[in-house]
């Protein structure tokens, strides 16, 4: 299956999201590839921090930030693994679009923050035209470097909750200084040590609750 992690907002933490993903299914035993679709190349650069440190399960990394290039990739690639990870976004770019008509799933991760909220409506504009073309597909949102509590959490759920073209994952990944030091080394909150049990908890509720969505 392939997932695509990505939002036209920058900051969001789309790479944390996917590489957690990304290492989830790898350690259940499936051969993945992680996609990089951003320019910045931040998933291949963590990517390479996990290979220098020796970390397994390995995981299987190409960066293309060229729309055409990244479907053609892609349709080429995907039969060879069980599950392909797709880091796209920032912007609207051409490799977040065809991202978009690729996956069986989107991840978006939104900051709980009133700007991050309302930027919502250009990553809104792009799903819709994608079911236009292609007919629908899970668009799933969840709350990203959430506060450990808070109203800002509750108002972005329920902001997040009345949009239509988004279906709200009860699921936030609070912001914890574990996820981004194992981020910066390659690794998913699962690996880091010292362990951070609710950052790890966080991660697996959200890897489940996007696999138990999307249709085989």
């Amino acid at each position: 299956m392939i997932v695509t992690t990505g939002n036209t907002k920058g900051g969001v933490g789309k790479t944390t999201l996917a590489l957690n993903l990304a290492v989830a299914r790898a350690r259940a035993g499936r051969e993945v590839l992680l996609i990089d679709g951003d320019r910045q190349a931040s998933a291949l650069t963590a990517i390479a921090a996990r290979d220098q440190g020796g970390h397994l399960p390995a995981i299987a990394c190409a960066s293309y930030p060229d729309g055409r290039i990244l479907r053609s990739q892609v349709q080429l690639q995907a039969p060879k693994y069980d599950d392909v990870l797709i880091d796209a976004g920032g912007r609207d770019s051409t490799a977040l679009r065809a991202a978009l008509t690729l996956c069986d799933a989107l991840l978006v991760p939104i900051v709980p923050r009133s700007l991050d909220v309302w930027a919502l409506d250009d990553m809104v504009g792009l799903i819709e035209e994608t079911v236009a073309l292609r007919g629908d597909f899970p668009a799933l949102a969840v709350l990203n470097l959430a506060d450990p509590r808070g109203k800002d959490n509750d108002e972005a759920a329920e902001l997040v909750a009345g949009i239509s073209a988004l279906r709200y994952l009860p699921t936030p990944v609070r912001r914890r200084k574990a996820v981004a030091s194992a981020t910066g080394q390659g690794l998913a909150a699962a690996e880091f040590r010292p362990a951070d049990p609710q950052a790890i908890a966080e991660m697996e509720t959200l890897a489940n609750a996007v696999f138990s969505i999307i249709p085989t």
